[in-house]
C-alpha cells in the first residue's frame, strides 16, 4: 500500500444526501470500556478485564460553508447510511447520526466554514477495494 494525502477522499449521506467541499474528514477512533475486578484480596495494582462491547466512535468533518447548499444532514434527523470512500476504493460505511453541528464561522480572510460530528449507530464496516 502507498501512503497517500486526503485528496479524492468521500463520504456520502444515503438519505439526507447532503454534499459539500470537505477540508477535513476526521478519523474514527473506536473505544471498549474496562470493567474493574478489583477485590479486598487484590494487592498493587487494580485488575480489569475488557467490556463486551465496542463503542463504534465518533468522527467530525469541517467543509466550506456555501449559502445554497441543501439537505444539510438535521440534528434531529434520523440515523442514516454515511459512506466515507478513499482514493484507493476502501471504504468505510455505516448507519450514523449527527451530534453536533457548528456553521458558519466567519471571519476576514477566510471562507465560510462548518463543521458537524457525526456518531456510528453501531459497528461500522472497512471493506478494501478488493471487497475484503
Amino acid at each position: 500500500m502507498a501512503l497517500q494525502t486526503g485528496n479524492g477522499v468521500t463520504i456520502v449521506f444515503g438519505t439526507s444526501g447532503f454534499t459539500a467541499n470537505y477540508t477535513r474528514i476526521g478519523g474514527t477512533e473506536m473505544s471498549r470500556e474496562s470493567i474493574e475486578t478489583t477485590h479486598l484480596g487484590t494487592t498493587n495494582y487494580k485488575t480489569f478485564v475488557p467490556d463486551d462491547l465496542i463503542d463504534g466512535g465518533e468522527f467530525s468533518c469541517e467543509f466550506y460553508w456555501d449559502p445554497a447548499m441543501t439537505a444539510f444532514p438535521p440534528i434531529n434527523g434520523a440515523a442514516e447510511t454515511i459512506t466515507i470512500t478513499y482514493i484507493d476504493g476502501e471504504t468505510l460505511s455505516g448507519t450514523g447520526f449527527l451530534t453536533s453541528s457548528t456553521g458558519p464561522d466567519a471571519e476576514n480572510g477566510s471562507l465560510l466554514s462548518g463543521e458537524f460530528s457525526i456518531k456510528w449507530a453501531g459497528q461500522p464496516t472497512y471493506a478494501t477495494s478488493e471487497g475484503e
